[in-house]
């Protein structure tokens, strides 16, 4: 879909379409045999919801474009791709775009590149500008739209909002929608390449107290490199990934320096002095669940401890073939009880050892004698006429 807000029914076909199956079968035709592999490898319990999801992408632009293509290969169920820019030349320096695409809006771009990848995903192109009064309608108007098209009365129709834009007034506008209940977020810094999982009333957004004003300047080019672009996009994907699927640990703040290769971590909490209404009554929506969410983290402690209270008591191995056993290390001398006594002249082998071997202090050096030894000069000469009349034949 492409060209503004597509309409219900639009919505509703695309979903109509054939997907194909997701099969584990490992084949060299099935496009998702290796995605199903963390199935049968125990890190996705059931990786076949991925396609029940939804991920708005506001930004097409070097990292935005990238983790589209990322989510598209992975199979989401449907993206919503939202920007106002078109394709131009000086693009080309991301990992996306091609040059024949130049002049195209991003969006149409994308959707023309990512049908092509995986037709079996969703795709929604939204060409507007987020920050006007019309264009901040649509888009919430869309985001509370189902994968069916059907309107939800103000709910969240997306899982997850992908924040890739590097303009202030774009940004206020994904953080006012942050702030909406339900509505979970990953803001992105360009400024200092970082990411930031942002839930209502949980975490600071971008409007509490983190001045990005001077992102941009007039006419200066912001620099940037594809590699940098392709790392925090990996990333934003890797934990989109883990958050919807629930495996791993999800980053909540993941900041990186090219210079250094360096990522930092860290928790962002909420800023009370927040001057966004919405963002402080989400705060106290979220403090007021807090005596919920303890008792449930309690209830999973304990959980957790009787398990390992359980498989303490349980023997891992029943069958004991060789009948081999663990002992004490304080308790060398019933080892050495059931070890033969071999004489030994050696005493600094460390405690618990034994020689299993004879030392050379108990041979019988009676057998050795001069008679053992025979001449050697006599052996060669007969060996050597013995090598003669061989080579006589």
């Amino acid at each position: 879909m492409a060209g503004g807000e597509p309409s219900e029914q639009d919505a509703a076909k695309s979903v109509a379409k054939e997907k194909r199956v997701m099969s584990s079968e490992v084949v060299d035709s099935n496009p998702y045999s290796r995605l199903m592999a963390l199935k049968r490898m125990g890190i996705v319990d059931n990786y076949e919801r991925i396609r029940d999801y939804s991920v708005a992408i506001v930004g097409v632009g070097g990292v935005g474009s990238v983790a589209a293509e990322m989510l598209t290969r992975c199979g989401i169920g449907r993206l919503l791709l939202y920007d106002y820019d078109t394709v131009e030349l000086a693009n080309m320096n991301r990992l996306f775009f091609q040059p024949h695409q130049a002049g195209m809006t991003k969006t149409d771009a994308a959707v023309q590149t990512l049908t092509g990848i995986n037709p079996d995903v969703v795709l929604e192109s939204y060409t507007q500008n987020i920050t006007t009064v019309e264009g901040f309608n649509k888009f919430m108007g869309s985001l509370t739209r189902n994968m069916k098209g059907e309107r939800l009365d103000g709910k969240s129709g997306v899982d997850l909002v992908l924040s890739c834009v590097d303009n202030y007034e774009a940004r206020m506008v994904v953080n006012q929608v942050q702030s909406q209940p339900c509505m979970q977020a990953y803001d992105l810094f360009f400024r200092r390449p970082a990411m930031n999982l942002v839930k209502p009333g949980w975490n600071q957004v971008v409007a509490s107290g983190i001045d990005e004003k001077t992102l941009k300047r007039e006419g200066v080019c912001a620099a940037s490199l594809p590699t940098t672009m392709g790392i925090i996009a990996g990333l934003l994907v890797q934990n989109t990934l883990k958050y919807l699927l629930g495996f791993g640990v999800v980053s909540k703040y993941l900041g990186y320096s090219a210079l250094k290769d360096f990522f930092p971590t860290m928790e962002m909490k909420p800023n009370p002095q927040c001057t966004n209404n919405s963002c402080l009554q989400r705060q106290r929506e979220f403090e007021a669940t807090k005596p919920a969410r303890d008792a449930a983290a309690k209830a999973e402690a304990e959980r957790l401890a009787a398990e390992e209270a359980l498989a303490a008591t349980v023997s891992l191995h029943e069958e004991n073939e060789w009948n081999i056993c663990l002992m004490d290390d304080e308790e060398p001398k019933d080892v050495r009880e059931r070890v033969p006594d071999i004489p030994s002249s050696s005493g600094n082998l460390p405690e618990g050892l034994f020689r299993e071997l004879p030392d050379s202090e108990v041979l019988d050096k009676s057998v050795i004698s001069s008679e053992s030894f025979v001449d050697a000069e006599g052996d060669l000469e007969d060996l050597q006429r013995q090598l003669e009349a061989l080579n006589s034949f």
